[in-house]
C-alpha cells in the first residue's frame, strides 16, 4: 500500500512540478506572477484533447497541438498584457492584475468553445497494471513520468548550458545590464513566457491522462498548486519547482490514502503556511 502511493504521489507530483517550472520561469524574467498561466495551459490541453477524440489522432499529435497552442497563447499574454504595461514602467501590482484579466478572458472562451463539462480522456494505453511485486504501476503512469523527468532535466540542461539559457539567467539576474551586453531582453522574455506556458501544455495533457479527464475550470485550481510549489521551493529556484512539486504530489495523495479526501486541496496551502513560518524563502530560496 505504501509503495502503491509513493507510485502514485510521484506520477502527480511530477505535473504539478512543471506547472510550477512555467511560472518559476515567468518570476524569475520578468519578477511577475502569472495568474493565467493555468487557464492558458488547460486550453491548449482542451484543444489537443478534443482533435484527438474527433478526429482520432494519437497521443503524440495531441501533445504537440496542446505544446504549440499554449505557447501562442503565451505569445498573446507577453504582448497584449505584459508588454505594453512593461513599456510604461508601472508597478508589477498592474501586471498581476492584467494576467488576471487574461485569465478571465481565456476562461470564457473556454466556456464557450468547450462547454463547462468535463470531457473524458481516451484510454490510449489501457488500464491493465503491471505487476511488480510490491506495487502495481500503469503503463500511463509510466509515461506520465518519463516525460515529465525528461522535461525537467532537458529544461535544466537548457536553462545552465545553451547560449539562449544564459541569455534568460542574464536577464533575471538584471535587465538592463543583460540590455547593456548586447543580450535582446525582449526577445529573450517572448520565448521565456511561450516557454513557461509549453510546459504548462504538457503538464495540462499528462493531467487528463493521470484523471481520465479535463474540465475547463481545473486552471485555477492547478494554478495554485503550481503557486504552492513555487513557495515551497522558493520563487525562481528551477530546482526547488522540481523538488517540490514532487514532495507536494505524494504528500497529497498519501493524505488521501491514509487521511480524508477533503483535505487535499488544502494541503498545499498548509504547506506553505508551514515554510513560511519556519524558512520564509523556501526549501530551496536563498535569503535576499
Amino acid at each position: 500500500m505504501f509503495w502503491q502511493q509513493l507510485v502514485n504521489g510521484l506520477t502527480v507530483g511530477s505535473t504539478y512540478s512543471l506547472i510550477a517550472l512555467g511560472y518559476t520561469l515567468i518570476f524569475g524574467v520578468l519578477g511577475i506572477i502569472n495568474m493565467a498561466h493555468g487557464q492558458i495551459f488547460i486550453f491548449g490541453s482542451l484543444v489537443g484533447l478534443v482533435l484527438m477524440t474527433s478526429l482520432n489522432l494519437p497521443l503524440g499529435v495531441a501533445l504537440v497541438v496542446a505544446v504549440v497552442v499554449s505557447a501562442l497563447l503565451g505569445l498573446v499574454l507577453e504582448y497584449t498584457a505584459l508588454r505594453p504595461l512593461r513599456k510604461k514602467n508601472v508597478p508589477h501590482l498592474a501586471s498581476l492584475i492584467s494576467t488576471i484579466g487574461f485569465a478571465i478572458l481565456v476562461e470564457e472562451a473556454m466556456h464557450k468553445l468547450f462547454g463547462a463539462d468535463s470531457r473524458a480522456f481516451p484510454q490510449s494505453f489501457g488500464d491493465k497494471p503491471f505487476d511488480l511485486g510490491i506495487i502495481q504501476i500503469r503503463s500511463v503512469d509510466l509515461v506520465i513520468l518519463g516525460i515529465s523527468i525528461v522535461l525537467m532535466f532537458v529544461l535544466h540542461f537548457w536553462i545552465q548550458k545553451t547560449k539562449m539559457g544564459k541569455a534568460i539567467r542574464a536577464t533575471a539576474e538584471n535587465t538592463d545590464t543583460a540590455n547593456i551586453l548586447g543580450i535582446n531582453t525582449n526577445m529573450v522574455i517572448v520565448v521565456t513566457v511561450m516557454m513557461a506556458s509549453a510546459l504548462g501544455g504538457v503538464a495540462g495533457i499528462l493531467i487528463g491522462m493521470a484523471y481520465s479527464a479535463l474540465i475547463p475550470t481545473m486552471g485555477m485550481t492547478l494554478g495554485f498548486k503550481g503557486l504552492a510549489v513555487l513557495i515551497l521551493g522558493g520563487v525562481g529556484s528551477i530546482p526547488g519547482a522540481m523538488v517540490c512539486g514532487v514532495l507536494l504530489g505524494i504528500i497529497e495523495v498519501f493524505t488521501v490514502a491514509y487521511g480524508d479526501s477533503s483535505y487535499r486541496d488544502a494541503v498545499a496551502f498548509g504547506l506553505i503556511i508551514i515554510i513560511l513560518l519556519l524558512k520564509p524563502e523556501g526549501l530551496f530560496g536563498r535569503k535576499a
